[in-house]
């Protein structure tokens, strides 16, 4: 086994005497103290770097410091092993202590050495050595303390803005009356991490944006600061915000719908004329769109009499949405407001917001939403806002000549600058080529710096698969019934089944038991009548749409795997998560602070560190920005095993799943036509509904 002095002798032939002894010391010295590679790599990787002159890449230094690592651990180990010494005479303990009380302790070292033997050990290092082993244990106990006493305190988001004394003068004065928002120069921040630095942003009333950009950039940041209005925003104009998750209470959904507005007293005759022509069939197109288009669905279901909380995901955020379209804010701001919406609803919503007569700014990860919802695109990157116009499909093509042009004037200037330095390093010593050395310098100096192409980096999943493949029937349902109340069957006569080439979609309105019929196909739920039949090798990976209840958040994520898979080391956990993005200090932070879209990675890589050979994803795309939906899809398409998922993404759905199932009327159905026969259908009974 080679020690740590043959690894550096044959890593770093050139390392000099002083340097050898100087790195051998600090590892033999410090040895049983370092409890990671990265407390090795802490101590030497930099002077190790530095010895290789570049020869060698970060990864490399790691890889070294991993051996070495390792070395210490073995040699501490076969140490201890070889500690035990064979005495010369029996000693007798009771004596000892019957003569010497107390201070026995100290004696029983000495005792322990063979007859003329003394000791090596240098008691002014031992004693610095058992200081800096208190200190560190010491350390380690008031980082388990304060893990687990109190209430996790997050990082705050914060913003600042530059004070403009003409508006300041116009909001003063009354006489600011535009609708439009102008916010310039502003800065918003997450703790210590900058989101945003000199930023400006114009909305235009009337005009729908949608703000795209990678997961964990402050999106969502941005939209509560402006609804805090953290960010100076004109007191005329009224702002309604709403949030990714939406928490349920007591208040009855018609009675929340109405609580929102600050005008309600005035309005509340004329919503029981309303709701009282509606309930009664009366109601006309024109009387009663304010509200029929907006309780239409929770009135068939007699919804406006249950409480709040009461309710799916699905049905929490369509009220919400109803309770913003019935104030009809000046500025609308919607946070990712798809997320857990069935396909109908969320046609329905593209259909109502494209007549929305006043501002929007919407997160969105949903390409054909935005598409059919926004005017206007800003992209969120580089902690700037960049906006461009048109719909997110323009957006794209837009960025992509914008970002070749500026790659092409930064390679054209890159050029043009060499060429005035070859001229500059040739003749700087030529005495008659002075003044136009230094008109060159001069020009170079007043050459405008241009930047190379920021690219964002690609994000790239990776599903294990590494498991044989078995003989049909993996999974499947046989004529199930099954129900929560006996007087409300959710399932009569169902029969499914799939195997390991299966790519199934499943979709349907909010409530028609589609994570009822995951459930059962998992095992979780048991058929009231039927059999569900399970392959005896079957290994189930499950994400589930409120993934987030099921992660502990005040841990970091390194700490959620290890106490889930408990075994592995540190290196392995981060791994994983770094095959979902989830890399470096972020693996540290507390799962709380992540956002949406990084949660989902956690629940990722959580999900898929038992390798698993079939996946059901139940709204796996929630929360992800489109680079990870693309990626997660390429990652489906490349797994050998089969996959359930429900999804209301429609880009998502055409690029995975093979065949669609329709969950409605207490069963399932397959449509041949695939998504696009399941969106005429819908269409089409908007049609007869009147909404289209």
């Amino acid at each position: 086994m080679a020690t740590c002095a043959d690894i550096l002798r044959s890593e770093f032939p050139d390392l000099d005497g002083e340097l050898f002894a100087y790195v051998t010391g600090i590892l033999h010295g410090g040895g049983a103290d370092f409890e990671s590679v990265e407390e090795l790599e802490e101590a030497v990787g930099e002077l190790l770097r530095e010895v290789s002159q570049d020869t060698k890449d970060d990864g490399a230094i790691r890889e070294i410091c991993q051996r070495l690592f390792n070395t210490l651990q073995l040699d501490e180990g076969q140490a201890q092993r070889c500690s035990q010494v064979l005495l010369d005479a029996p000693i007798q303990l009771s004596q000892i202590t019957d003569g010497y009380g107390d201070t026995s302790a100290d004696l029983l070292p000495g005792l322990l050495l063979k007859r003329g033997q003394t000791s090596m050990v240098n008691a002014k290092k031992l004693e610095k050595a058992e200081a800096r082993l208190k200190a560190k244990q010491d350390k380690r106990l008031e980082r388990d303390s304060l893990k687990s006493s109190g209430p996790l305190v997050l990082e705050e988001a914060s913003a600042s803005q530059a004070s403009s004394k003409k508006e300041t003068r116009m909001e003063s004065s009354g006489k600011n009356k535009s609708y439009d928002v102008r916010i310039e120069n502003f800065d918003v921040s997450f703790g210590e991490r900058v989101l945003l630095t000199g930023a400006d942003l114009n909305l235009a009333f009337g005009r729908r944006y949608g703000l795209v950009g990678r997961n964990g950039l402050g999106k969502t940041t941005l939209l509560k600061m402006i609804a805090s209005q953290s960010l100076r925003i004109p007191s005329h104009i009224s702002i309604l915000h709403v949030e990714q998750e939406v928490a349920g209470d007591e208040t009855p959904a018609l009675q929340s719908v109405l609580e929102c507005d600050t005008t309600r007293e005035s309005l509340l005759q004329e919503e029981r004329d309303l709701t009282a022509k509606i309930n009664a069939g009366r109601g006309e197109g024109t009387e009663g769109a304010r509200l029929s288009e907006i309780y239409a669905k929770l009135e068939e279901i007699e919804a406006d009499k249950a409480p709040a909380r009461e309710f799916s995901g699905g049905w929490r955020m369509r009220l919400a949405l109803a309770r913003a379209l019935f104030a009809r804010p000046d500025l609308l701001l919607l946070d990712e407001p798809t997320n857990m919406l069935d396909v109908r609803a969320i046609l329905w919503l593209e259909t109502y917001l494209q007549t929305w007569q006043s501002t929007i700014l919407v997160v969105s990860h949903d390409r054909n939403f935005l598409n059919a919802v926004a005017t206007d695109i800003i992209h969120l990157h580089s902690q700037r806002l960049d906006t461009y116009r048109g719909d997110f499909e323009n957006f794209m093509k837009i960025k992509e000549e914008r970002l070749k042009n500026q790659q092409r004037e930064y390679e054209a200037q890159q050029q043009y600058r060499e060429h005035i330095q070859v001229f500059i390093d040739r003749f700087r010593y030529n005495a008659n080529r002075a003044s136009q050395v230094q008109s060159k310098l001069k020009l170079l100096e007043k050459l405008p710096e241009l930047k190379p192409v920021d690219k964002e980096s690609e994000v790239i999943m990776k599903f294990p698969d590494g498991f044989e493949k078995f003989s049909p029937p993996i999974l499947q349902l046989d004529e199930v019934d099954f129900y929560y109340e006996p007087s409300h069957y959710i399932f009569r006569s169902l029969s499914v089944s799939a195997d390991l080439e299966s790519r199934i979609c499943v979709v349907g309105e909010n409530g028609a038991g589609k994570s009822t019929m995951l459930k059962i196909l998992m095992g979780e739920l048991a058929p009231v009548r039927g059999i569900r039949h399970a392959h005896r090798n079957l290994k189930i990976g499950y994400f589930s749409q409120h993934h987030v209840d099921q992660l502990d958040l005040n841990i970091s994520a390194v700490e959620l795997l290890a106490r889930k898979f408990p075994g592995k080391t540190e290196e392995e956990y981060r791994h994983q998560l770094g095959s979902y993005g989830i890399s470096g200090e972020l693996a540290l932070r507390p799962v709380a602070s992540l956002s949406g879209g990084q949660k989902s990675r956690v629940a990722f890589a959580q999900m898929t560190m038992p390798c698993p050979n079939f996946y059901i994803l139940d709204e796996p795309t929630n929360h992800l920005d489109m680079e990870t939906i693309e990626a997660l899809a390429k990652a489906l398409n490349k797994f050998r095993g089969g996959i359930i998922l429900v999804s209301h993404d429609e880009r998502f759905i055409r690029l995975v799943c093979q065949e669609l199932w329709v969950c409605e009327n207490a069963t399932v159905t397959r449509i041949e036509g695939g998504f696009d026969q399941y969106r005429d259908i819908l269409k089409e009974q908007f049609r007869k509904e009147g909404f289209l």
